[in-house]
């Protein structure tokens, strides 16, 4: 009979494993996704404050990247069963410059020309704490020391058109509503603005370890024109409570076509389900390197210690399907603004965790619709009593 009683107890030890809860209905989790926004947040900032004329886009790529790491590393040191909780980086440190959109980590033995007054930075990165991501992009202006940077009058008017889309959009996202409600709001904006998204640009759920889930935001429906030109229109998904979303949104005053360009394709992202075996040492070398250090979260060919060997194989991997390219984006035909927060479908409602405020040069003479308006007066309103909230904690704990 003991024996027995042992078989079920470890029966129920196996299940309880099996049944481990990933979502925000456990404490811990909602924890680990706070945790990794302060991360993302902090490194935002400190690339912020790193954008001055002169700086090379591989150093500011490299500086954000020891800032996340670090700071991950303080946390959860403690072992469980032996094994350190897997954290760091969850999508590369990306610095697009002007007409090039996002997916900028250039290699160090291929350096662009460095930041000057004026350029356009877009900045986009993501952290992790077991398996847990956070995300965030952000623009800013480099200014000539310590005079504010005055952006023209468009790529004012485009910046302040994409912000206020990500923050529409992030409230949209709350349980019982649909991407299509989500995609109206975006569109809505866009049009108020004058503006056009840049189609390719696309928000996903996150679940632990999966940057692209299966739920999906487009920031635009497609034309008829293009879907006969193969764009793909996104099936209709509910939000669910307990669901993680990153509010990607990028505009432009152009087309809102991003390209490729001829910038080499640096970031990748390993297909776990595709195997093939490959011919060449050098592709051997980073299939073996992604599958030991970067199983399926993105990755840049930066981080490999022989990056000539990675540059050779990379091509082998990709050709077979073994990893998804991220390649550099390009929008030639006007100026580009690019905003990205992480949101937590929380019990208490939909709670945006990362994002820079918008910089207080980009202006535009236009003023939100009415409905924009509403939302940006309650979502004020919001942090208003959260910044009340704070400083009288602060104060009791000084007492």
């Amino acid at each position: 009979m003991a024996d027995d009683e042992d078989i079920i107890d470890s029966d129920e030890e196996e299940v309880e494993k099996l049944e481990e809860v990933t979502n925000l209905s456990n404490s811990d989790v909602c924890t680990k996704y706070q945790e990794a926004a302060k991360i993302v947040n902090l490194t935002l900032e400190g690339l912020v404050s790193q954008c001055v004329p002169g700086a090379k886009v591989v150093d500011l790529c490299q500086f954000g990247t020891t800032v996340m790491e670090t700071a991950a590393k303080k946390l959860y040191t403690k072992k469980v069963n032996g094994v350190l909780l897997d954290r760091g980086v969850a999508f590369p440190v990306c610095i697009s410059v002007n007409d090039v959109v996002c997916n900028h980590s250039p290699l160090s033995s291929e350096e662009v020309e460095p930041l000057k007054v004026g350029d356009v930075v877009k900045m986009d990165l993501g952290c992790h704490l077991d398996g847990y991501i956070a995300v965030a992009a952000h623009t800013v202006v480099v200014k000539d020391g310590d005079s504010p940077p005055e952006p023209s009058d468009a790529l004012g008017n485009v910046a302040v058109a994409a912000y206020n889309a990500m923050l529409v959009a992030a409230h949209s996202i709350a349980a019982g509503k649909s991407n299509t409600d989500v995609t109206k709001a975006v569109e809505r904006v866009a049009t108020h603005y004058g503006v056009n998204p840049i189609s390719s640009v696309r928000m996903h759920q996150m679940k632990r370890f999966v940057l692209d889930g299966v739920k999906e935001i487009a920031l635009k429906e497609p034309s008829p024109e293009e879907l006969e030109e193969g764009e793909e229109k996104l099936p209709t998904c509910k939000f669910e409570q307990g669901e993680v979303y990153a509010v990607d949104v990028a505009m432009s005053t152009g087309d809102g076509k991003a390209r490729p360009g001829e910038l080499r394709t640096t970031v990748f992202k390993r297909n776990v389900e595709t195997n093939y075996k490959l011919k060449m040492k050098s592709s051997r070398y980073v299939l073996s390197e992604v599958d030991k250090k970067f199983p399926t979260l993105p990755f840049t060919l930066r981080h490999f210690a022989d990056e000539k060997q990675a540059k050779m194989g990379i091509t082998e991997c990709v050709s077979h399907g073994l990893v998804t390219p991220y390649p550099s984006l390009h929008q030639h035909s006007g100026d580009v603004a690019h905003f990205k927060c992480t949101v937590l479908l929380l019990p208490s409602g939909t709670s945006r965790v990362t994002g820079l405020s918008l910089p207080e040069y980009f202006k535009t003479e236009k003023e939100p619709d009415d409905v924009t308006k509403e939302i940006l007066k309650e979502l004020a309103e919001i942090a208003e009593r959260k910044a009340k909230k704070k400083a009288a904690k602060r104060k009791k704990k000084k007492n």
